[in-house]
């Protein structure tokens, strides 16, 4: 969900499309066109995974029109996620997971082939997502909301499920449940360190749109935060959804005439279904920031997202930057290399690859800068 920005007077309305993600000991990055995930091996190695990108919906022009495109940009960033998050699984945890394997009776060879399947967009990447939309869904929509009728039940409230106070209550008991689940998953020490990796994303990225060289000691100077990330996105669906459901419980009488638990099913349902619309909004927010970072409200409107971002990121170490800048570098040579701008949507020029490098200074250097990737 980071995108780059120009930080230069000339071009500060504009905004690329290289984002990234922190996984088990490592980074994945996309450019608009690779897909590279980068792991620290146990033996102290980094293993990269290179791959062309096509985009799972680019084919289908209605996809990528404006407030509908954001909905399938986050299914599309869920499944991308959870790509590089087996394939990191498989490589930082490798002699872990053969031993399991092989006290089953499963050869290294199987166990790796096994692994290696999970590393695709297929029917189980869905199924996966769907766990965790229905996790989410029972966890940030339907708890805080029954919490909030038990809390008006209970006290006698004279405002209700049409008021504007439900859903303000409602929202800020889904912003605690979310900042105490962050919190609680935070104090387990591999978490921590996929913390550390997010941190080291986005000082990668930082260096990036500094335009600056990617090394470890330019990186280090950048924040750990970064006004586009994937937790901004999170305030926003948080903040948008306390207004336009409190819009459209006034207007629309969800539930009425219904008895009490079925009503408040009915409402939850609806807010289910009121999340696509946010997340398109939410995802156009994100773009227009992008464009607009440098003014005042642009930058007020990332403050919130950025003091999230002490939740979700922490200082990494400088190996771990490495990992960071391995990946984004290794995305920028491919994309020059292959001259992938004008290969297409459709031309397969780069095969998935695996390969292992010592240090930074083994990903060949590019050539391109950062006007290169303007949208």
């Amino acid at each position: 969900m980071d995108n780059l920005v120009l930080n230069n007077s000339d071009s500060a309305q504009k905004f690329t499309s290289i984002g990234g993600q922190a996984v088990i000991e490592g980074v994945m990055m996309r450019s608009p066109h690779t897909f590279i995930v980068a792991v620290r091996q146990e033996d102290g190695t980094i293993k990269l995974r290179k791959d062309q990108w096509f985009g799972l919906f680019k084919k289908n022009k209605f996809l990528q029109l404006p407030f509908i495109r954001g909905v399938f940009v986050l299914l599309e960033t869920m499944a991308n996620g959870i790509v590089a998050l087996n394939y990191s699984a498989r490589v930082a945890m490798s002699s872990e997971m053969i031993k399991k394997a092989e006290k089953k009776g499963i050869s290294r060879e199987e166990a790796i082939q096994k692994e290696k399947e999970k590393e695709k967009v297929s029917f189980a990447t869905w199924v996966s997502i769907g766990a965790s939309l229905v996790f989410g869904i029972l966890l940030f929509k339907a708890l805080p909301h029954f919490l909030t009728a038990l809390f008006a039940d209970s006290t006698n409230a004279t405002w209700g499920l049409q008021s504007f106070t439900f859903h303000t209550i409602d929202g800020i008991l889904k912003a605690f449940i979310f900042i105490f689940y962050i919190v609680i998953i935070g104090l387990i020490p591999d978490i921590r360190r996929v913390f550390q990796y997010h941190g080291a994303e986005h000082k990668s990225i930082s260096t990036f749109e500094a335009q600056e060289e990617l090394t470890i000691k330019n990186a280090k100077k950048y924040t750990t935060f970064h006004p586009r990330c994937g937790t901004t996105f999170i305030f926003f669906l948080l903040f948008i959804s306390i207004i336009l459901f409190a819009i459209f419980f006034a207007l629309v009488p969800v539930g009425a005439g219904l008895p009490t638990i079925l009503k408040h099913l009915v409402a939850v349902g609806t807010k289910i279904l009121l999340v696509f619309p946010i997340a398109g909004l939410s995802y156009e927010l994100i773009k227009l920031m992008g464009k607009k970072c440098n003014t005042w409200w642009g930058k007020m409107l990332s403050t919130p997202g950025l003091l999230l971002q002490r939740l979700t990121t922490r200082e990494p170490t400088d190996e771990q930057l490495e990992v960071a800048l391995v990946s984004i570098k290794a995305a920028l040579f491919l994309e020059e290399k292959y001259n992938l701008k004008n290969v297409g949507q459709t031309k397969k020029v780069i095969t998935l690859e695996e390969v292992a490098i010592g240090n930074l200074n083994d990903v060949e250097k590019s050539n391109l800068k950062l006007a290169d990737f303007l949208e």
